[in-house]
């Protein structure tokens, strides 16, 4: 077997998130699940050297697949303190017990280990210092609370 030249990938912290959000609109059960929006409205990160703040405006569109898998997408905009904006397509599942689930759904607080959240982020943007982004990948965790998802984004390298 020859050997590979493949890096391992490795983790660089690149962000801490706190992303405010409204109460969820409903949408009901559709033949794939579950829909929800659940309306962005604010909120802070913090990366190394630097702080933003999330627009108001997006949103986190939620299938609701079983009574324990969640299947999430949220659009949002961070607006550095600098004035550069980046676009946020965060892709992500979060799987719980069935009750733990439940309680999710309902708006209220449950232990983050009890739920497995993780991301994938992708950013964009057209500040030229922060240009690198669009040509990375990024991987996350996440902890839903009742007001807010509060979330660790990483650099994969």
């Amino acid at each position: 077997m020859t050997q590979s030249a493949a890096a391992e990938p490795k983790l660089h912290f690149f962000a801490e998130l706190a992303v405010q959000v409204g109460a969820p609109i409903e949408v009901g059960r559709t033949p794939r699940g579950v829909r929800r929006m659940i309306p962005i409205t604010g909120g802070q990160a913090r990366g190394d050297g630097w702080t933003a703040r999330v627009l108001p405006g997006g949103a986190d569109y939620q299938l609701v697949v079983s009574d324990t898998l969640a299947e999430l997408q949220a659009h949002y905009v961070l607006e550095t303190d600098a004035g550069d904006l980046l676009y946020v397509r965060n892709q992500a599942i979060r799987q719980a017990s069935a009750e733990v689930t439940a309680r999710l759904i309902r708006g209220e607080p449950v232990d983050p280990s009890q739920v497995y959240f993780r991301c994938l982020p992708a950013l964009e943007t057209a500040s030229p210092s922060l240009r690198w982004v669009n040509e990375r990948l990024f991987v996350g965790s996440g902890v839903r609370r009742p007001q807010q998802v509060e979330m660790k984004f990483f650099l994969l390298d």
